[in-house]
């Protein structure tokens, strides 16, 4: 992806591409009175949608960690390269991206098909707000087919079975798990992953990221805690375990800091003078930076790819 950010908006646009039925369906289980997950993610990224509770809490979260949006753009170019991985050098078609978020370009189905045209790609979350926003996620190219499901990660079964309508599941799939195990305690994430990848065949794949109190925990944990949102960090040993345990095999350089897996020297630092940042809150000052001057210091997420032998 770009390391550039539009300008953030604090308010969701409206839902104009569902019936009114709908609308108002997907409208009463928005919470616009606590900060969710995928909204604070995307303020981090820059993104427009998002509501005042969520800008408020990722403002506190910078306040202790000023750098803390790398964290979230670095896990966004790791899915980035991970995906080109899979298609260039695995010859991978399919995509089951778990936990999706809120669009933002290039999202899985546009990377995947800039390079296998006819990729398939189905998108899975359970917020009311990427609900709304679902069409952004479905305007693959005509030879590939996207897909969206409305479902818990809680309930595996149910993503696999709607996955079938778009995915050949007896033929490899990828299956991506970016920044949501850790929104999980054990042992239900365990077993929702074993649920997961022993539904899909030898040749699959996974690609997951997970934030970690092993490399920075004095400027991460103050940031999360401000944000008032429950988290479940996982070590390095515990995220290879949710691979290696089941049979998966890392590829090098196996679960590393999410911008030192396979960096691709695309990534640029943008600088600003006083007069570039005036007036400006974090976020708006973050959005305006690249994150090309990115050092170890500022992460605090693991990535990884595996294979299904």
């Amino acid at each position: 992806m770009s390391d550039s950010a539009p300008a953030p908006r604090t308010s969701p646009e409206p839902l104009a591409h569902v019936d009114r039925d709908t609308a108002a369906r997907v409208r009463d289980r928005i919470d616009t009175s606590r900060p969710h997950p995928a909204r604070v993610y995307d303020a981090l990224l820059g993104g427009r949608n998002h509501y005042p509770v969520d800008r408020a809490a990722t403002l506190k979260s910078l306040e202790h960690n000023p750098r803390g949006y790398l964290d979230v753009r670095h896990n966004r170019d790791f899915i980035r390269r991970a995906v080109l991985h899979l298609t260039r050098e695995a010859g991978l078609r399919q995509f089951l991206d778990i936990g999706t978020g809120l669009p933002t370009a290039p999202n899985v189905h546009q990377i995947a098909q800039s390079v296998v045209p006819d990729a398939r790609v189905v998108y899975v979350d359970h917020d009311p707000v990427v609900l709304a926003h679902a069409r952004a996620l479905l305007t693959g190219g005509p030879e590939g087919r996207t897909a969206y499901l409305d479902a818990d990660l809680r309930d595996p079964h149910a993503i696999l079975f709607g996955a079938r309508a778009t995915l050949d599941l007896e033929q490899p799939v990828a299956l991506g798990l970016a920044a949501i195990l850790h929104f999980m305690e054990s042992p239900a994430a365990d077993e929702i992953v074993a649920t997961l990848l022993d539904a899909l065949p030898s040749g699959s794949a996974v690609f997951l990221t997970h934030l970690t109190p092993d490399l920075n925990p004095d400027t991460l944990l103050p940031a999360l805690r401000a944000t008032g949102l429950d988290f479940t960090l996982r070590s390095r040993e515990d995220v290879l375990a949710l691979l290696t345990g089941n049979g998966l095999r890392p590829v090098d350089p196996g679960v590393v800091p999410v911008h030192r897996w396979r960096p691709d020297g695309t990534w640029h630092s943008t600088a600003l003078e006083p007069e570039d940042t005036a007036g400006l809150d974090a976020l708006e000052v973050a959005a305006r930076r690249g994150i090309g001057d990115v050092r170890d210091d500022d992460i605090n997420i693991y990535g990884a790819v595996a294979f299904k032998p």
